[in-house]
C-alpha cells in the first residue's frame, strides 16, 4: 500500500513531482489546526507531514496521528514542533538548514539601515505630503544614525550571525559576539552578553527560540543596552519582550528597531510596536526570496523523499531516533 502524505500548504506543483511518484498526496488549502483541517480517517492515515513554522505540531496531534513516520518543516526553526513528543515515538524531524543564511543575513542587515537612516519614516513622510518647499533640505533634516564605524554585537554566531559578522566588516564595523555555545568566530570578539550589550551601538539577534532562549532580552537586559542603541531581531519573536521594547523606545533609551519576526504572528494592528515611528516592521520575510524559498522547499522534500525511501534525513533535527530503531 503507498503511503500518504499530508502537506499543510499548496506548494508549487513543479516541485512535488518526484514525491508524488513515492506517495500519496493530501495538499491542504485552509489555514486551520490541522485536527480542525484533517477527518478522522485522513488523520489515521496519515504516514507523513510536510509543515510550514505556521504549523502547531504537538503531542496533541501527533496523539491522533497513529501511523505518522516523519515530519518535515519547510523552516530551518522548529520551536513550532514539539521534537521531544516526537522523538519519544521514534519520529524524524526534518527542517531545511544552510540555504536561507544569506537571504536572512541579508534582511538583518536591510532592517538596520533602514532603522538607523529612518527609511521607512522617510517614505511614510513623502508619502503622507510632509515634504514641502520649506522642509525640502536643513543641515538638521531627518538626522539618522551613523553605521559606518559603529560597532554590531551579535547574540548567536551560527552561520547567519557570521553572514552578518561578514557584512558588518564591509561598513567598517567593530563586531561583538556572544553565544550560548562559546563559539569563536575569526574578526568577532567574543563577549558576555552583559558587556555586548553595554558597548554595541547595534544589536542582532540571530539565536534559536528555545527554553533557554524565551525572553533572554527582557526588561532588565534591554536596560543595559547602550543608550541610543538600535535593535534587529530576525530569529523569533519570543527572544526579545516586546513590552520592555515599546518602553525603552518610548522613553528614548533605545533608537529604533527593525523587527521582521514577532511574539504573535501576524502582529496585531493596535500593538504599541506599531504606532512608533522609529520601529521598521516587515512580516517575518527574512527568507523570502524566490530561490531561497524554493531551495527551502526541495530540502523539506527532500527529507521526506529520504524517508519514504528508507534511508535517514539528511536534515534531521533530532537524529537519535535513527540509533533506537
Amino acid at each position: 500500500m503507498r503511503k500518504r502524505v499530508v502537506i499543510t500548504y499548496p506548494l508549487p506543483p513543479e516541485r512535488l513531482g518526484a514525491l508524488a511518484n513515492l506517495c500519496d498526496l493530501d495538499v491542504l488549502e485552509g489555514s486551520q489546526p490541522l485536527l480542525q483541517s484533517l477527518s478522522s480517517e485522513q488523520l489515521a492515515s496519515c504516514n507523513g507531514l510536510i509543515c510550514l513554522l505556521t504549523d502547531s505540531i504537538d503531542r496533541a496531534l501527533v496523539d491522533n496521528m497513529p501511523n505518522l513516520q516523519f515530519v518535515s518543516s519547510v523552516s530551518v526553526g522548529v520551536d513550532h514542533i514539539d521534537v521531544e513528543a516526537m522523538t519519544a515515538r521514534n519520529i524524524p524531524v526534518g527542517h531545511t538548514p544552510g540555504v536561507l543564511v544569506d537571504a536572512t543575513a541579508d534582511t538583518a542587515f536591510a532592517l538596520l539601515l533602514a532603522a538607523a537612516r529612518r527609511v521607512a519614516e522617510g517614505d511614510r513622510y513623502i508619502r503622507e505630503g510632509n515634504w514641502g518647499r520649506k522642509t525640502r533640505w536643513s543641515p538638521d533634516f531627518f538626522l539618522g544614525k551613523d553605521v559606518s564605524g559603529g560597532t554590531l554585537g551579535i547574540i548567536g554566531l551560527g552561520a547567519i550571525g557570521q553572514a552578518v559578522a561578514r557584512r558588518a566588516a564591509g561598513f567598517g564595523m567593530s563586531v561583538l559576539g556572544w553565544t550560548p555555545s562559546g563559539r569563536k568566530v575569526p574578526g568577532v570578539d567574543s563577549v558576555s552578553l552583559e558587556e555586548l550589550l553595554l558597548r554595541s551601538d547595534f544589536v542582532s539577534v540571530h539565536l534559536a527560540l528555545a527554553k533557554e532562549t524565551r525572553n533572554l532580552l527582557d526588561a532588565a537586559k534591554i536596560a543595559t543596552m547602550k543608550p541610543g542603541a538600535v535593535l534587529v531581531n530576525t530569529a523569533r519573536g519570543g527572544i526579545v519582550d516586546e513590552s520592555a521594547l515599546v518602553a525603552a523606545l518610548n522613553s528614548g533609551h533605545l533608537y529604533a528597531a527593525g523587527l521582521d519576526v514577532f511574539e504573535r504572528e501576524p502582529i496585531a494592528m493596535d500593538d504599541p510596536l506599531l504606532r512608533h515611528p522609529r520601529v521598521v516592521a516587515v512580516p517575518h520575510i527574512g527568507s523570502a526570496t524566490t530561490l531561497t524559498r524554493a531551495k527551502m522547499v526541495d530540502l523539506a522534500i527532500g527529507n521526506a523523499a529520504a524517508v519514504l525511501q528508507g534511508q535517514p534525513m539528511p536534515h534531521c533535527v533530532n537524529p537519535g531516533v535513527y540509533t533506537t530503531q
